[in-house]
């Protein structure tokens, strides 16, 4: 029997992939096997394994990743960029498991101003953090905050190993006012170790000042793998001076 066409090969392998994650034989965050692993079950070329796989990418069914392979896409989250998030919450809601790690914590007070999208004095006492958020043990956030001690004088104490110290303030602190400050980015050495990704891999970055008043509760940066997540504006009419 003479090979079949490589245009209705290539949609073969596409059409068995594109099987296996509808009826769930293959999960988000699954890897799929290989070009030259396709290229041996299919006896075909590069070219058409490649071509599969790179139409199976354009339908947001696989994400590729430079030296680690094709995956499943993982549902992207959307944020609404007016809202102060909480990890925890957006999990549950999309029915997936939550988790915070802390990498480090520690009490100063600001050697210099600090040069970030919000300036606070030297001399200011701060409970400084880093920390990972995790979506089903998959890292989706580095955060890196301070949170303003005078204004906030039980954070000193509290443990933040395990809970996440935004999801901890949103509950116990009350704000009146946030300010949101969004931007892109590639990822650093340091950075693109903890997220998981490759040194350049672009970034979805957010910078947040939380208020009481005329003080400031804490800052907040977060740094999102750009496949992994969106933000989102809803406006009606009436709501923005044009």
């Amino acid at each position: 029997m003479p090979d079949a066409p490589a245009a209705s090969l290539h949609q073969r392998i596409y059409g068995d992939i594109e099987g296996g994650i509808l009826d769930g034989r293959l999960k988000p965050g699954d890897r799929i096997p290989s070009e030259h692993e396709l290229m041996e079950v299919y006896g075909c070329s590069r070219m058409t394994v490649s071509k599969a796989l790179t139409a199976l990418a354009a339908a947001g069914l696989i994400e590729r990743r430079r030296r680690a392979g094709s995956f499943v896409t993982r549902p992207r989250i959307e944020r609404t960029v007016m809202e102060i998030q909480d990890f925890a919450v957006e999990a549950a809601r999309a029915g997936r498991s939550y988790a915070y790690v802390q990498l480090s914590r520690e009490v100063l007070r600001l050697p210099e101003a600090q040069g970030s999208a919000f300036p606070v004095p030297a001399g200011t006492e701060v409970l400084r953090m880093e920390g990972l958020h995790r979506i089903d043990g998959v890292t989706v956030a580095l955060e890196r905050r301070l949170v303003m001690l005078e204004a906030v004088p039980a954070a000193r104490e509290m443990d933040f190993s395990t809970t996440a110290p935004g999801r901890w303030l949103l509950q116990q602190v009350p704000w009146s006012d946030a300010v949101h400050v969004i931007g892109a980015g590639l990822a650093d050495a340091p950075t693109a170790r903890l997220l998981n990704l490759d040194r350049g891999d672009a970034l979805l970055i957010l910078d947040r000042e939380t208020r009481q008043g005329a003080r400031t509760i804490t800052q907040v940066r977060l740094f999102h793998p750009a496949g992994l997540y969106r933000f989102v504006g809803r406006f009606s009419p009436g709501t923005a001076g044009g």
